[in-house]
Protein backbone atom coordinates (compact mmCIF):
# COMPACT_ATOMS: atom_id res chain seq x y z
CA UNK A 1 0.00 0.00 0.00
CA UNK A 2 1.24 3.12 -1.27
CA UNK A 3 2.46 5.76 2.02
CA UNK A 4 0.78 8.39 0.10
CA UNK A 5 -2.17 9.33 2.04
CA UNK A 6 -4.85 9.55 -0.28
CA UNK A 7 -6.48 13.52 -0.54
CA UNK A 8 -9.91 14.58 -0.88
CA UNK A 9 -10.98 14.67 -4.57
CA UNK A 10 -8.22 12.25 -5.78
CA UNK A 11 -10.83 9.84 -6.86
CA UNK A 12 -12.72 12.12 -8.72
CA UNK A 13 -10.06 13.63 -10.68
CA UNK A 14 -8.96 9.95 -11.76
CA UNK A 15 -12.46 9.35 -13.44
CA UNK A 16 -11.80 12.59 -14.67
CA UNK A 17 -8.59 11.88 -16.60
CA UNK A 18 -10.02 8.23 -17.44
CA UNK A 19 -12.89 10.31 -19.18
CA UNK A 20 -10.60 12.29 -21.35
CA UNK A 21 -8.41 9.84 -21.98
CA UNK A 22 -11.07 7.38 -23.28
CA UNK A 23 -13.07 10.32 -25.13
CA UNK A 24 -9.67 11.09 -26.98
CA UNK A 25 -9.78 8.07 -28.26
CA UNK A 26 -13.51 8.04 -29.82
CA UNK A 27 -12.91 12.01 -30.85
CA UNK A 28 -10.38 10.32 -32.95
CA UNK A 29 -13.05 7.78 -34.53
CA UNK A 30 -15.72 10.46 -34.81
CA UNK A 31 -17.50 8.94 -31.56
CA UNK A 32 -18.23 10.48 -28.29
CA UNK A 33 -19.43 9.31 -24.83
CA UNK A 34 -23.14 10.57 -24.56
CA UNK A 35 -24.89 10.79 -21.45
CA UNK A 36 -28.59 10.73 -20.44
CA UNK A 37 -29.41 9.91 -24.46
CA UNK A 38 -32.28 11.46 -26.32
CA UNK A 39 -34.44 8.65 -26.30
CA UNK A 40 -34.24 8.49 -22.85
CA UNK A 41 -35.19 12.43 -22.25
CA UNK A 42 -38.40 11.56 -25.22
CA UNK A 43 -39.12 8.27 -22.69
CA UNK A 44 -39.51 10.85 -19.81
CA UNK A 45 -41.24 13.43 -21.66
CA UNK A 46 -44.01 10.83 -22.90
CA UNK A 47 -44.19 10.49 -19.08
CA UNK A 48 -44.52 13.83 -17.42
CA UNK A 49 -47.30 14.44 -20.43
CA UNK A 50 -49.38 11.71 -19.92
CA UNK A 51 -48.96 10.09 -23.48
CA UNK A 52 -49.21 6.25 -23.54
CA UNK A 53 -49.11 6.16 -27.65
CA UNK A 54 -46.25 6.85 -29.95
CA UNK A 55 -47.03 7.03 -33.97
CA UNK A 56 -43.65 6.46 -35.43
CA UNK A 57 -43.73 7.95 -38.98
CA UNK A 58 -40.67 6.87 -41.44
CA UNK A 59 -40.00 3.85 -38.40
CA UNK A 60 -37.35 2.12 -41.07
CA UNK A 61 -36.13 -0.88 -39.36
CA UNK A 62 -37.44 -0.06 -35.49
CA UNK A 63 -34.57 1.75 -34.22
CA UNK A 64 -36.62 5.00 -32.93
CA UNK A 65 -39.11 2.48 -31.11
CA UNK A 66 -36.63 -0.14 -30.15
CA UNK A 67 -34.71 2.52 -28.20
CA UNK A 68 -37.78 3.99 -26.49
CA UNK A 69 -37.85 0.75 -25.44
CA UNK A 70 -34.52 0.49 -24.32
CA UNK A 71 -35.29 3.93 -22.23
CA UNK A 72 -38.07 2.24 -20.31
CA UNK A 73 -41.21 3.50 -21.98
CA UNK A 74 -43.95 0.61 -22.69
CA UNK A 75 -46.45 2.27 -24.05
CA UNK A 76 -48.25 1.53 -27.65
CA UNK A 77 -46.37 2.24 -30.98
CA UNK A 78 -47.50 2.00 -34.31
CA UNK A 79 -44.91 2.12 -36.80
CA UNK A 80 -45.52 3.20 -40.24
CA UNK A 81 -42.59 2.37 -43.20
CA UNK A 82 -43.11 1.49 -46.75
CA UNK A 83 -40.07 0.59 -48.15
CA UNK A 84 -40.32 -3.52 -48.43
CA UNK A 85 -36.64 -4.56 -46.98
CA UNK A 86 -36.89 -2.28 -43.65
CA UNK A 87 -40.76 -3.65 -43.49
CA UNK A 88 -39.56 -6.97 -43.53
CA UNK A 89 -37.34 -5.96 -40.72
CA UNK A 90 -39.54 -3.92 -38.86
CA UNK A 91 -42.21 -6.14 -38.70
CA UNK A 92 -39.85 -9.29 -37.41
CA UNK A 93 -38.86 -6.92 -34.90
CA UNK A 94 -42.21 -5.76 -33.49
CA UNK A 95 -43.74 -9.32 -33.72
CA UNK A 96 -42.67 -10.31 -30.16
CA UNK A 97 -44.31 -6.85 -28.93
CA UNK A 98 -47.89 -7.11 -28.24
CA UNK A 99 -48.05 -3.35 -27.74
CA UNK A 100 -45.91 -2.35 -30.85
CA UNK A 101 -48.03 -2.85 -34.68
CA UNK A 102 -45.88 -2.37 -37.27
CA UNK A 103 -48.01 -0.94 -41.23
CA UNK A 104 -46.31 -1.44 -44.49
CA UNK A 105 -47.25 2.32 -45.90
CA UNK A 106 -45.95 5.57 -46.45
CA UNK A 107 -47.40 8.65 -44.58
CA UNK A 108 -48.26 12.15 -46.48
CA UNK A 109 -50.55 14.95 -47.53
CA UNK A 110 -52.83 12.54 -48.96
CA UNK A 111 -53.46 8.58 -49.34
CA UNK A 112 -52.99 6.74 -53.12
CA UNK A 113 -49.78 6.02 -54.65
CA UNK A 114 -46.38 7.83 -54.42
CA UNK A 115 -42.43 6.71 -55.86
CA UNK A 116 -39.55 7.08 -53.21
CA UNK A 117 -36.12 7.16 -53.94
CA UNK A 118 -34.08 4.06 -52.17
CA UNK A 119 -30.86 4.90 -50.68
CA UNK A 120 -28.03 3.21 -50.48
CA UNK A 121 -27.99 3.21 -46.52
CA UNK A 122 -32.12 2.53 -46.53
CA UNK A 123 -32.73 5.60 -43.85
CA UNK A 124 -31.86 8.55 -46.20
CA UNK A 125 -34.59 7.16 -48.76
CA UNK A 126 -37.37 10.03 -49.32
CA UNK A 127 -40.20 10.83 -51.53
CA UNK A 128 -38.45 13.74 -52.43
CA UNK A 129 -34.94 13.29 -54.43
CA UNK A 130 -31.64 14.24 -52.87
CA UNK A 131 -29.35 17.28 -53.38
CA UNK A 132 -25.79 17.38 -53.53
CA UNK A 133 -25.63 19.13 -49.90
CA UNK A 134 -26.61 15.38 -48.75
CA UNK A 135 -24.82 13.55 -50.73
CA UNK A 136 -21.48 15.53 -50.30
CA UNK A 137 -21.83 14.73 -46.76
CA UNK A 138 -22.87 11.36 -46.53
CA UNK A 139 -21.28 9.63 -50.12
CA UNK A 140 -23.13 5.97 -49.01
CA UNK A 141 -26.33 7.61 -50.02
CA UNK A 142 -26.93 8.20 -52.84
CA UNK A 143 -29.90 6.31 -54.81
CA UNK A 144 -29.88 3.42 -55.90
CA UNK A 145 -33.44 2.62 -56.93
CA UNK A 146 -37.19 3.96 -56.93
CA UNK A 147 -40.24 2.28 -55.82
CA UNK A 148 -44.27 2.42 -55.89
CA UNK A 149 -45.50 2.63 -52.17
CA UNK A 150 -48.97 3.00 -50.76
CA UNK A 151 -49.27 6.31 -48.96
CA UNK A 152 -51.84 6.83 -46.40
CA UNK A 153 -52.47 10.30 -44.06
CA UNK A 154 -52.28 11.10 -40.51
CA UNK A 155 -55.91 11.79 -39.99
CA UNK A 156 -56.95 8.01 -41.33
CA UNK A 157 -53.97 6.63 -39.46
CA UNK A 158 -55.58 7.67 -36.45
CA UNK A 159 -58.81 6.90 -37.00
CA UNK A 160 -57.83 3.12 -38.31
CA UNK A 161 -55.60 2.56 -35.17
CA UNK A 162 -57.73 4.32 -32.91
CA UNK A 163 -55.54 6.90 -31.55
CA UNK A 164 -56.22 9.69 -29.33
CA UNK A 165 -53.82 12.38 -30.28
CA UNK A 166 -54.30 13.74 -27.45
CA UNK A 167 -51.91 11.40 -25.77
CA UNK A 168 -49.74 10.71 -28.40
CA UNK A 169 -46.77 11.21 -29.60
CA UNK A 170 -46.40 12.16 -34.07
CA UNK A 171 -42.72 11.28 -34.85
CA UNK A 172 -42.37 12.12 -38.15
CA UNK A 173 -38.51 10.99 -39.86
CA UNK A 174 -39.70 10.96 -43.08
CA UNK A 175 -36.33 12.93 -44.77
CA UNK A 176 -37.39 16.39 -45.73
CA UNK A 177 -41.02 15.14 -46.40
CA UNK A 178 -42.11 16.46 -42.91
CA UNK A 179 -44.53 19.49 -44.00
CA UNK A 180 -46.46 17.18 -46.44
CA UNK A 181 -47.42 14.64 -43.46
CA UNK A 182 -48.18 17.44 -41.51
CA UNK A 183 -50.42 18.65 -44.49
CA UNK A 184 -51.82 15.09 -44.16
CA UNK A 185 -52.79 15.47 -40.13
CA UNK A 186 -54.45 19.01 -41.41
CA UNK A 187 -55.78 20.74 -38.16
CA UNK A 188 -55.27 17.90 -35.95
CA UNK A 189 -51.76 18.61 -35.17
CA UNK A 190 -52.47 20.87 -32.87
CA UNK A 191 -54.55 18.07 -31.02
CA UNK A 192 -51.33 15.88 -29.91
CA UNK A 193 -49.45 15.75 -27.03
CA UNK A 194 -46.14 15.97 -28.66
CA UNK A 195 -44.94 16.11 -31.91
CA UNK A 196 -41.24 15.25 -33.05
CA UNK A 197 -39.51 16.22 -36.53
CA UNK A 198 -36.40 16.43 -38.60
CA UNK A 199 -35.73 20.36 -38.48
CA UNK A 200 -32.92 20.99 -41.49
CA UNK A 201 -30.84 24.33 -41.53
CA UNK A 202 -29.69 22.83 -45.17
CA UNK A 203 -31.79 21.86 -47.97
CA UNK A 204 -30.71 18.08 -48.09
CA UNK A 205 -33.91 17.04 -50.34
CA UNK A 206 -35.23 18.98 -53.48
CA UNK A 207 -38.55 20.73 -52.28
CA UNK A 208 -38.37 20.35 -48.45
CA UNK A 209 -39.31 23.19 -45.82
CA UNK A 210 -36.43 24.06 -43.68
CA UNK A 211 -36.66 24.44 -40.04
CA UNK A 212 -37.59 27.99 -39.88
CA UNK A 213 -40.98 27.80 -41.70
CA UNK A 214 -41.49 24.50 -39.51
CA UNK A 215 -41.25 26.05 -36.48
CA UNK A 216 -43.03 29.11 -37.17
CA UNK A 217 -46.06 25.84 -38.30
CA UNK A 218 -45.64 24.12 -35.03
CA UNK A 219 -45.65 27.62 -33.22
CA UNK A 220 -49.18 29.24 -34.77
CA UNK A 221 -50.08 25.38 -33.59
CA UNK A 222 -49.77 25.87 -30.11
CA UNK A 223 -46.42 24.14 -29.79
CA UNK A 224 -43.28 24.90 -28.00
CA UNK A 225 -39.78 23.71 -28.09
CA UNK A 226 -39.21 20.71 -25.50
CA UNK A 227 -35.80 18.99 -26.54
CA UNK A 228 -33.74 19.20 -29.06
CA UNK A 229 -30.94 16.52 -30.47
CA UNK A 230 -28.23 17.10 -32.41
CA UNK A 231 -28.17 14.87 -35.79
CA UNK A 232 -26.76 15.31 -39.08
CA UNK A 233 -23.39 17.41 -39.59
CA UNK A 234 -20.74 17.37 -42.46
CA UNK A 235 -17.92 15.89 -41.60
CA UNK A 236 -16.20 18.25 -43.31
CA UNK A 237 -16.67 21.73 -41.66
CA UNK A 238 -18.76 20.42 -39.36
CA UNK A 239 -21.84 22.63 -39.90
CA UNK A 240 -24.96 21.06 -38.14
CA UNK A 241 -27.10 20.40 -41.12
CA UNK A 242 -30.11 18.36 -39.10
CA UNK A 243 -31.98 18.06 -35.49
CA UNK A 244 -34.29 16.08 -34.04
CA UNK A 245 -36.40 19.06 -32.58
CA UNK A 246 -39.29 17.31 -29.92
CA UNK A 247 -42.10 19.84 -29.28
CA UNK A 248 -44.96 19.88 -26.67
CA UNK A 249 -48.72 21.57 -26.79
CA UNK A 250 -48.31 24.54 -24.78
CA UNK A 251 -51.43 24.30 -22.73
CA UNK A 252 -49.59 20.73 -21.23
CA UNK A 253 -46.44 22.18 -20.54
CA UNK A 254 -47.99 25.26 -18.98
CA UNK A 255 -49.94 22.31 -16.68
CA UNK A 256 -46.20 21.39 -15.74
CA UNK A 257 -45.20 24.66 -14.39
Amino acid sequence: MSSRARVPGDTGRLKEYAKLGLRGVLHRRNLDLVRDPYPARVARALHALGADTVLDVGANIGQYASALRASGYTGRIVSFEPLPDAYAVLARRSASDPAWTSVHTAVGAEAGTLDIHVAANSYSSSILPMTHAHLDAAPGSQTIATVAVPVTTVREAVAAQAVQPGRTLLKIDTQGYESRVLDGAGELVAQFALVQLELSFVALYDGQDLAEPLLARLAAAGFDIYALDAGFADPHTGRMLQCDGLFARRDLLEALR
